[in-house]
């Protein structure tokens, strides 16, 4: 008879665990003396709503706890997050691509027009970008791979980013109340698609995204 045993549970990482893990990259550049921030965008595969970017630069000496990528905190958290994170910031600017434009460049150009807008301003050395690449920036700039996951300063971006657009479609669903837009953030949802094919689109849908959706030729 063969004996199981329980797997020895993984410990979980502490707070200042956590904090010491997402700033790895930073700390270093810090030590170097750069001024760095972060990039990072909400919204590029929702058919409906802008595309918002945020370029955000928090000293290392107020960095605010429980940051992280802000798919993996609660609506709850990241709105606890965003006036703690805005106060802490020594440079913070969102930016809105709207539909007619996505709809015009495409998301990708959008989503890369929206990054330089919001970062044209900051002065400091470096910027860290979650994954797009070839950007226009004012400064030496570093993309990384599941960077929202991986960095604290683009998961501070990706919080404000994602609160800002959030606050915006839940305000765009008093306007449009049928598609569930504060429920569903103008993502392709059943309930959303349902409407959609009920109602038609309302001037805040992509169309670009929406002609199968609709029966519509490209």
């Amino acid at each position: 008879m063969t004996m199981q045993t329980d797997k020895p549970r993984r410990r979980r990482e502490t707070p200042d665990e956590k904090l010491q893990r997402l700033t790895h990259l930073e700390r270093g550049l810090w030590a170097e003396g750069h001024v760095i921030a972060g990039i990072d965008e909400v919204g590029r595969g929702p058919l409906a709503g802008p595309v918002v970017t945020a370029c955000v630069s928090i000293p290392a000496d107020r960095l605010v706890p429980g940051v992280d990528d802000s798919k993996k905190l609660t609506e709850k958290r990241r709105e606890a997050l965003y006036p703690l994170l805005m106060e802490a910031a020594g440079y913070a600017e969102t930016c809105f691509i709207w539909p007619e434009e996505i709809d015009a460049i495409n998301i990708l150009n959008a989503t890369k027009k929206a990054m330089e807008t919001c970062a044209a301003g900051f002065s400091g050395s470096i910027i860290l970008v979650d994954a797009v690449q070839g950007l226009r920036l004012p400064c030496e700039s570093r993309a990384l791979v599941h960077g929202d996951a991986l960095s604290y300063i683009i998961g501070a971006a990706s919080v404000v980013a994602k609160v800002t657009r959030d606050r915006y479609m839940i305000q765009l669903d008093e306007k449009y109340p049928m598609y569930g837009f504060a429920r569903n953030k103008g993502y392709g949802t059943a309930e959303h698609i349902a409407a959609l094919k009920r109602y038609g689109p309302c001037p805040a849908h992509r169309r670009s995204f929406i002609r199968g959706i609709l029966g519509e030729e490209a």
